[in-house]
């Protein structure tokens, strides 16, 4: 991660508030990706979401394999919402996928 210091403080403070029991190589993939220079305009907290989601969308669910199929990346998306849900759930997040989400 290149982000200054700072942020790299602020993005582990908003990656534990977030998920408090996600496994380590999750968080460190999700912390990655939170610091990457595309998300440095992004307050942390944003940052971290948007991370987390794609992380849990692309490892954790049928995503890749709906876009295979050739679904297009929103319904793709609509289709696995459950089943990142569940992984939030599982990593007690402080918040969920909701239908209006447009990450």
């Amino acid at each position: 991660m290149s982000a200054p210091t700072g942020r790299r403080r602020a993005i582990a403070k908003a990656l534990t508030a977030l998920l408090p029991l996600a496994p380590y190589a999750d968080m460190e993939k999700i912390r990655a990706d939170a610091g990457a220079v595309h998300m440095k305009s992004l307050p942390p907290t944003i940052a971290v979401w948007l991370a987390t989601t794609a992380h849990i969308r692309h490892v954790h669910t049928d995503y890749e394999k709906l876009l295979a199929e050739g679904y297009d990346r929103d319904s793709a998306r609509f289709f696995v919402m459950e089943q990142t849900n569940v992984v939030l759930t599982r990593w007690r997040a402080t918040r969920l996928l909701e239908d209006d989400d447009e990450d």
